[in-house]
């Protein structure tokens, strides 16, 4: 047998983890417009110590596109169906989740900003909403691609 063999597994895995960071790129450039009208992008870019709001972009995005990974790796292996229903409620989910670690724990510890970590005030509130919004909208995607 040949080295250049792909399983049907690894076909697999790879059309989870490419359909989930589709996913998590097009739920990121929803939630990125969101950041971008609420002045939130220079605050993502200081996490690589700029300030510019095109940086705040790239690093959104890479976020992004590295949770939609997440995204579907977990999904390959819960193996769950992939209804309209599942697709919104475990994007819900993921944007909880990662409303939790990233902008309660991780964004304010890369910040150097402790003193946050687990601060809930209005911006929270506003970044949950735009946490569940990505989760939707990658889970929706991602169902839509796995679909076809």
């Amino acid at each position: 047998m040949s080295a250049n063999v792909v399983s049907v597994e690894q076909k697999q895995i790879m059309k989870y983890v490419v359909n989930g960071v589709i996913g998590g790129l097009v739920g990121g450039v929803v939630f990125g417009m969101m950041m971008a009208m609420m002045g939130m992008l220079p605050m993502v870019a200081m996490l690589v110590g700029s300030q510019s709001p095109i940086v705040g972009v790239l690093v959104h995005m890479v976020i992004s596109g590295a949770i939609g990974f997440a995204y579907g790796l977990v999904l390959f292996l819960t193996n769950f169906e992939f209804s309209v229903g599942f697709a919104i409620i475990s994007g819900m989910l993921n944007g909880v989740i990662w409303w939790v670690l990233g902008a309660l724990i991780l964004m304010p510890l890369g910040l150097g900003m402790t003193e946050m970590v687990f601060k809930i005030g209005t911006d929270q509130w506003f970044s949950l909403m735009g946490h569940v919004i990505y989760g939707v909208v990658a889970g929706l995607v991602f169902r839509s691609l796995m679909k076809k």
